[in-house]
């Protein structure tokens, strides 16, 4: 099935609004999920809304939205109620600021989003607009979900891509995390060059689609053997070796990755080259 729009509005840069709309980037049915069953019965279970003081079981036409403003005391709010908020973020996406596309910490990204032109007319500003924030992230807020989030724009091969973001006041600071205070601030120049050779022989070309969700795979290989009437063998679990002396382990690490290097090329010298065969 097609993704849908989440949203639809205005991107706005300055005197510039462009017609958009913004779909997800990301895609939540590729994970494995569960229902809850009855075990005696494997009926799956309903979930009930329940009054406890009329003791009974309710309608979900009788339920409102409501907010604590004392405790034990509400006042409810109608979807009438909440579409009275009539903040620019509800239709305008109006970008404020912009700064190099590096300058904010992954730390901070909550979900990302395609921003996308919404009809054939926008298509060419879009591109303009695009072009134009090339190596920049443009900052400002959407209000999508429910709520509002502050919002960086950047480019994305031939789109733009969006990401909400967590305000600052949502992210603890490092500083928080007691066991980090015992951890040495300046380690020794020897271990310093050991550690970065073994991280150096690990480096190369990065693409994200080399890596597959293998704890997926693992469950959908159980619940097709369960299907199949057949019972699945769980490999030994191996535990991580215990690393006594740093140094060694460093050096082991390189022996390990230059033993692992000398393999694949003499498998490749081993590899029987295909003969060309004459014209006739």
């Amino acid at each position: 099935m097609p993704p849908r729009p989440t949203w639809k509005g205005y991107l706005k840069v300055s005197l510039v609004n462009i017609p958009v709309k913004v779909y997800p980037a990301t895609e939540s049915s590729a994970t494995i999920a569960f229902n809850q069953l009855h075990a005696v019965c494997q009926t799956r279970i309903n979930q009930k809304k329940w009054c406890a003081k009329c003791d009974r079981e309710i309608t979900s036409a009788e339920v409102v939205k409501g907010y604590e403003f004392e405790k034990g005391r509400w006042v409810v709010m109608t979807d009438e109620d909440i579409s009275k908020v009539r903040t620019e973020s509800t239709k305008v996406i109006n970008l404020v600021q912009f700064a190099d596309d590096n300058t904010i910490d992954p730390m901070y990204v909550d979900r990302a989003y395609y921003l996308v032109p919404d009809g054939a007319m926008a298509t060419d500003a879009y591109a303009v607009m695009r072009d134009g924030m090339a190596g920049k992230v443009g900052v400002g807020k959407v209000a999508i979900h429910g709520r509002e989030s502050l919002v960086a724009i950047k480019p994305h091969k031939q789109g733009l891509v969006m990401y909400t973001l967590h305000h600052a006041a949502e992210i603890r600071t490092i500083d928080q995390i007691d066991e980090l205070r015992e951890v040495r601030c300046k380690v020794g120049p020897a271990e310093m060059k050991l550690a970065k050779q073994v991280i150096e022989s690990f480096e190369g070309p990065l693409d994200l689609a080399d890596y597959k969700d293998e704890y997926q795979e693992g469950l959908q290989k159980i619940i097709d053997a369960k299907v199949a009437g057949e019972e699945f063998v769980a490999p030994a679990e191996e535990a991580p070796p215990k690393v006594v002396d740093l140094m060694e382990a460093l050096r082991r690490s390189l022996d390990q990755v230059s033993a692992g290097k000398k393999k694949t090329a003499i498998a490749n010298v081993a590899k029987p080259v295909a003969k060309k065969r004459k014209a006739s």
